[in-house]
């Protein structure tokens, strides 16, 4: 899933004739500041912008904006008070004055300031303030629309800087060091929402281009190589795509059951009256797609694939969140930020019946003395998650043993992911006020060790008892969704697309396999928009669930069709019910066909029924 995020570029563009600058209009470094009077370290920050500016002289631009803090009357009235000077000098050096001040801003500074600029400005102050109010208020929108939550926030060149404000850090990143600027550029690719759909998108075109290259059958055999361990005469040895799709593809699930796991505790599905319209529509659109493709795709048409081809009526029940959810992002504003949450519960739900399908399906034979092996395993995650071992090594260390028995057992070894998931423990909210107060006590009491704490850095204990504090910030379990997820997103679905999304195009493809091409593409295109929307009606007509406001009928309809692209989970499914090459080049070719049909129809009709909406 792709959590919203606040913008990291500079809303409104430096403007010499408006802002508050500081240096040469042609500097090749642009600073801006959103800071306030009334914050310390906003105060702190300024000598750590009298540095840079000493250092790089006339290469740096220093523009400074309001930002007061959020409640704070003497932050506000301190800004405006400031801003109505209206000479450039005078405000440089209220500024600074303000700045420098070493006790906490008081009504008194304020006094001070304000009985000087009556003595200079008589008659027309009430204008020049009038004038300074509309100028922070311009600040404050423009600081919320670059998405400044605390001040001082800094942006180098228009782009947000989030690293340490010490005088190293913010050098390193205004000289733009290699280190820096591939940071930046990863932050930024991994911001932009539709990222996960075009890296998906880029790697099924590569496997597709390569599989129908003269490179073809060396791109087939390269993902056919076997690596494993060997100890004497066992060994235990998968081709590289095995590692990937019962490897590798744990990690995804691990993902996914977080996901479930934070929208079932406090995401959209923790309300239940919420959570039924989008539990209906994935229940509808997982139902009517299977039937669809039970009535329209026959046992086997051929000799060699006789009652395979029904073994694949999974394929078409699932949904790819980062393609439906990437076409949404691209949509802007005519796509309501409702019908996205809308989406994003149903397509949990839908992961949930994906994966009691493979589970209960899709599982090969068992083998009592792994399972039982697994179930203790699981019977220990259960006493850690009990026992309140927040730590997340043990948890991994018993994940890779988990994986092992669950694969050796029979049932689909990806499923470990899920399990574990299920017991990363989660924790309630920290008192923030409590944790900054004692890292404030700690940070205090290092300062106080003088020159020894300059030259090496914090004390040992201080700084286990900071990791002790950070670690409080937010559970194991929102932690290790924040930094997998990532690597799901853009490694290991990336390889899993390229592992299994090659086929030949060719006419010995669609030969004999008619049946099976045609009735999964129409049960993806079709089936999913059907059951979306008969499954919704139904709950809103009987009074189970309400629909929002912030959407029309046209639109539900639009999204029930982006949730016919199939793709990460249906090509999984396939991989696991399509035993013949044959038949799997097939499927892939109709979950192609239909997940692109599907993402064609969705886009249309959300565009035209924002249009409709804004002609009326």
């Amino acid at each position: 899933m792709t959590p919203d995020t606040p913008p990291n570029r500079l809303d409104r563009p430096v403007d010499e004739s408006y802002d508050h600058v500081l240096g040469p209009s042609d500097a090749e470094i642009t600073l801006v500041e959103y800071g306030s009077y009334a914050d310390p370290a906003s105060r702190l920050a300024h000598e750590r912008v009298a540095q840079m500016r000493s250092r790089f002289g006339n290469r740096l631009r220093y523009v400074f904006r309001h930002r007061p803090l959020t409640g704070s009357l003497i932050a506000r009235q301190a800004a405006e008070r400031v801003e109505s000077v209206g000479d450039p000098a005078r405000f440089w050096n209220m500024h600074v004055s303000l700045m420098a001040l070493s006790d906490k801003l008081t009504e008194d500074d304020l006094h001070t300031m304000a009985a000087s600029l009556d003595d200079e400005q008589g008659p027309g102050r009430n204008d020049l303030l009038l004038q300074a109010q509309a100028r922070v208020d311009a600040d404050v929108e423009s600081a919320a629309a670059s998405g400044v939550i605390i001040t001082p926030t800094f942006f180098i060149n228009n782009r947000r800087y989030d690293g340490p404000w010490d005088a190293n850090s913010l050098s390193e990143a205004m000289l733009g060091s290699l280190g820096h600027v591939v940071h930046a550029a990863a932050l930024d690719f991994a911001k932009w929402a539709p990222s996960t759909g075009i890296l998906l998108l880029l790697a099924t075109g590569i496997a597709i281009v390569l599989s129908n290259s003269p490179l073809g059958p060396d791109f087939n055999d390269f993902w056919e190589q076997r690596l494993g361990l060997a100890f004497g005469a066992t060994e235990f040895n998968l081709s590289l795509r095995q590692w990937i799709n019962d490897g590798l593809l744990v990690i995804f699930f691990l993902v996914v059951g977080l996901e479930i796991k934070r929208e079932f505790t406090v995401g959209h599905l923790s309300n239940r009256q919420a959570a039924m319209l989008p539990i209906f529509a994935a229940i509808g659109g997982m139902v009517v797609p299977v039937l669809l493709y039970l009535i329209l795709v026959p046992d086997g048409s051929t000799a060699e694939s006789e009652g395979a081809w029904s073994r694949g009526w999974g394929v078409p029940m699932a949904t790819d969140t980062a393609f439906a959810i990437a076409l949404i992002v691209m949509m802007g504003r005519r796509v309501p930020i409702e019908l996205r949450v809308f989406l994003t519960a149903a397509a949990i739900v839908d992961d949930i019946g994906a994966i009691i399908v493979v589970a209960v399906f899709y599982s090969g034979e068992l083998h009592a003395v792994y399972l039982a092996a697994a179930a203790a395993i699981i019977a220990l995650l259960a006493l850690l998650n009990k026992g309140g071992v927040y730590r997340a090594s043990p948890y991994v260390a018993l994940g890779g043993a988990l994986w092992v028995c669950v694969y050796a057992s029979g049932i689909h070894a990806t499923l470990s992911g899920i399990i574990l998931a299920l017991f990363i423990p989660t924790r309630p909210p920290p008192n923030l006020r409590a944790l900054m107060m004692q890292a404030d006590a700690i940070l205090t009491a290092e300062t106080q060790r003088g020159r020894e704490v300059l030259r090496y850095g914090p004390s040992e204990p201080a700084l286990e008892a900071l990791d002790a504090i950070h670690d409080r910030l937010e559970s194991p379990a929102d932690r290790m969704l924040r930094h997998v997820a990532p690597r799901s997103s853009y490694v290991v679905l990336p390889l899993f697309a390229l592992a299994n999304a090659g086929v030949e195009v060719s006419t010995h493809v669609f030969s004999g396999h008619a049946p099976l091409i045609i009735g999964t593409t129409v049960a993806l295109a079709i089936g999913k928009p059907l059951g979306f929307i008969a499954a919704t009606a139904a709950a809103v007509r009987l009074s189970i669930a309400t629909k929002p406001y912030g959407y029309s009928w046209r639109q539900l309809a639009g999204a029930g069709a982006l949730a016919g692209i199939g793709f990460t989970m249906s090509l999984f499914i396939a991989s696991e019910a399509f035993a013949i090459e044959a038949d799997f080049a097939a499927v892939k070719i109709a979950i192609f066909a239909g997940s692109i049909l599907s993402a064609v129809v969705g886009v249309a009709i959300l565009w035209n029924a924002r249009r409709d909406s804004d002609s009326h």
